[in-house]
């Protein structure tokens, strides 16, 4: 089955996995960085700060993907992510700090979108889902890889070093990256004027039902990221990354056995069991008490994230016309980065740095992720009556 994918999709799929493992090797980290410099109480702007940019980002991005090329967009990503994992060290004020996460967020708006575009245009329609399953892996790969080792480094060789072996990684994926293939023809040169953003430019009305479920599920990774380091903490697991590490394993084994599943049942079937299971997993955060319960939940969530990740991308394919492949995708990315930064943004209001914030925090990230199964189910009956 592998085989079958040209070589162009493997050279993405590794250059995005090293991508991904520059930026989340950081991330469980960062909660005791901010902490050291007095900013405990501003956890959820870690998250928050990188999404607004990534947000913004998106609408150029996909732009620029359709006009000046996908390569060309996904270099842009890796270098801010290359300068500015280089310049944490030199964070010594709550602001400054801050600041470069909201830059740093530009790289996650760039790269994925440029390489989602050109993912779209080498898979088969038939394909789609087992391609994008196969894709997601690798992302996820990174993430998890990059979650789980950042405790190890910092530990070992001090946060320092953490952010100089982040920027490094983003070399190694920008020399991967250089040996990709363009897929976009008759590529522009860059102008000034590709800048001024129309309505259509930034969003594309034909990828909306994926986009919504994209940006209410979201919000239970937003808080996800910003209370797990400390669950870590307080269930005495001194690798802050640990559930990302369970999550990986769990997600990387349920694609290779599901990844064709929307091929063969629907995207939006194969959504509502993949949100049933993040439902379920919100609810086991919630009332988690023992290590082997968090252990639980973040196998679960994993299932969750193997199972509906790469059917959304799927399904965002589908709806996206052909011409408009990078809009699309970044319309896709923006729903994302909208979700991340509510769920993060709530956790200002719903979370106190305490245990027993805790269960409020995932309660309302349940009601996300059923309100989600709710718009699908709604979606499946107003396509049926149509028909």
């Amino acid at each position: 089955m592998f085989m079958r994918y040209s070589r162009n999709f493997w050279i993405v799929c590794f250059g995005m996995f090293l991508f991904m493992t520059s930026f989340n090797l950081i991330m469980p980290e960062l909660n005791a960085f901010i902490t050291l410099l007095d900013g405990a109480d501003f956890k959820g702007l870690i998250i928050t700060t990188f999404t607004i940019s990534a947000g913004l980002a998106r609408p150029f991005s996909g732009k620029l993907s359709d006009t000046i090329g996908r390569k060309k967009v996904i270099f842009f990503g890796l270098a801010v992510c290359f300068l500015t994992s280089l310049l944490y060290p030199l964070s010594y004020s709550i602001w400054f700090f801050l600041a470069l996460r909201f830059i740093h967020g530009f790289s996650v708006g760039f790269a994925p979108t440029g390489a989602t575009a050109l993912i779209t245009d080498i898979l088969p329609e038939e394909k789609r889902g087992q391609g994008m399953g196969i894709w997601g892996t690798f992302i996820s790969l990174g993430i998890g890889v990059g979650q789980s080792m950042g405790s190890i480094i910092g530990d070992a060789w001090g946060l320092t070093n953490l952010f100089l072996i982040s920027s490094c990684i983003a070399v190694l994926s920008a020399i991967m990256m250089y040996y990709v293939e363009e897929t976009l023809e008759k590529p522009q040169v860059f102008k000034p004027k590709l800048l001024l953003l129309q309505w259509r430019d930034i969003f594309e009305p034909s990828v909306l039902p994926s986009a919504m479920v994209m940006a209410l599920t979201a919000v239970c990774s937003g808080i996800i990221f910003v209370v797990t380091p400390d669950m870590s903490s307080y269930f005495g697991i001194t690798n802050k990354g640990w559930f990302f590490g369970i999550y990986v394993v769990a997600t990387i084994a349920v694609r290779l056995f599901s990844s064709s599943l929307s091929d063969r049942i629907g995207r939006r079937q194969t959504l509502l069991i993949g949100f049933g299971f993040l439902t379920l997993s919100m609810f086991l955060l919630g009332f988690s008490d023992s290590i082997l319960s968090y252990g639980l939940a973040a196998v679960i969530f994993g299932v969750a994230t193997g199972i509906s990740s790469p059917t959304l991308f799927a399904w965002t394919a589908d709806l996206s016309h052909p011409e408009r492949r990078g809009v699309g995708s970044g319309t896709m990315f923006i729903a994302l980065e909208i979700g991340i930064m509510v769920g993060s943004a709530l956790t200002l209001i719903t979370y106190d740095n305490s245990l027993t914030s805790i269960k409020t925090t995932f309660i309302v990230a349940a009601g996300f992720s059923l309100a989600s199964m709710i718009y699908l189910i709604w979606h499946l009956i107003k396509r049926h009556s149509a028909s």
